[in-house]
């Protein structure tokens, strides 16, 4: 059993709540991240839950086990940093086992590990290779062999892929999440990164301020924000949040869901950004900027007027404080 369940979990330094009464549940098997901007408490979090640090109040189980004061070494849990910690004088197989060695596993069952391990992140033509030979992603990858051979049930992740380029970020996505669920890891993974919760995560806990926002599957965030910072944080371009109808609140309607209208409101194109396959234009609309998102090249031009509208079942509604205002899970 390897489901972790976080209750009220708070941590103060001097005075202030960096973490504020959190609660949430990891299912077994599956990748939960944890996400939100810098300070929002997110890797002082999942520190917490590998026991790097102690918490004020509240509670961490593993599995079913109280393991809020338990020894970090003594959970059950491995963890990747943002920085790869490799011993640049080791080899790329030393590297992997030595936590094994520390551990004193036998040399047959540290061999069986590694032949694994280095076959699945393929790394099997490096083994010998120092660190400083290697590229960012195969180093990343040798974190990632760390995690296999450790063969503990839950795997912790704080921005791992930060160092890396779009498209090697890309690529390691990929493969973190075909290892956590070829082995079965209950695994929780801290972004500041959008793109890699909504394609990764089976569920995603939005923080901000040491407080959670939102939490639930991807999709939820994205249709039905509980919160007009969560409106604003999931989504590129982000909803658009503009004076609603009525004194003291809000109104968010997606970059994709304004398009141009013949019959619509009028509003002036300030700037175009052209991406290829669409255009995102950031226009001017009762003194309120807005971004209406079209396929491929748009014809208007800065300085143009157009129309735009949207459905009315596109319309999301909060309150001035940011809550929604139809309900919403928070």
């Amino acid at each position: 059993m390897s489901a972790i369940a976080v209750e009220g979990l708070v941590k103060r330094w001097d005075g202030h709540a960096a973490v504020d009464g959190v609660s949430f549940a990891v299912p077994e098997a599956s990748l939960t991240v944890l996400l939100g901007p810098s300070g929002c408490g997110k890797s002082t979090i999942l520190r917490l839950i590998a026991g790097l640090e102690t918490a004020t109040d509240g509670t961490v189980t593993i599995g079913g086990r109280d393991v809020t004061r338990l020894d970090p070494a003594k959970r059950g849990v491995s963890m990747v940093f943002q920085s790869y910690a490799l011993f640049p004088h080791l080899s790329v197989a030393e590297n992997i086992l030595f936590g094994l060695k520390v551990r004193r596993v036998t040399k047959a069952e540290r061999v069986r590990r590694l032949e694994t391990a280095a076959r699945m992140v393929g790394l099997d033509s490096v083994l010998e290779r120092k660190p400083a030979s290697l590229s960012g992603g195969q180093r990343q990858r040798v974190e990632l062999a760390r995690t296999i051979v450790a063969e503990q049930p839950v795997c912790l992740m704080d921005e791992p892929l930060s160092n890396l380029d779009a498209k090697l970020r890309a690529e390691m996505r990929d493969e973190i999440r075909r290892l956590q669920r070829a082995l079965g890891l209950t695994m929780v993974y801290v972004t500041h990164d959008q793109t890699e919760a909504m394609t990764m995560a089976d569920a995603v806990v939005l923080l901000n301020a040491g407080r959670i926002e939102q939490q639930g599957p991807p999709p939820l965030l994205y249709e039905r924000p509980a919160t007009a910072f969560a409106a604003r944080f999931i989504g590129q371009p982000p909803m658009n949040l503009l004076r609603g109808p009525t004194p003291g609140t809000l109104l968010g309607v997606r970059p994709e869901d304004v398009a141009l209208n013949g019959s619509g409101r009028p509003a002036r194109v300030e700037a175009l950004d052209y991406l290829g396959a669409e255009t995102l234009l950031r226009l001017s609309l009762d003194g309120e900027e807005i971004i209406a998102r079209a396929p491929g090249r748009a014809a208007p031009q800065p300085g143009d007027a157009v129309r735009i509208a949207w459905p009315a079942e596109a319309e999301h509604h909060f309150e001035d404080t940011g809550i929604r205002r139809d309900g919403g899970q928070t």
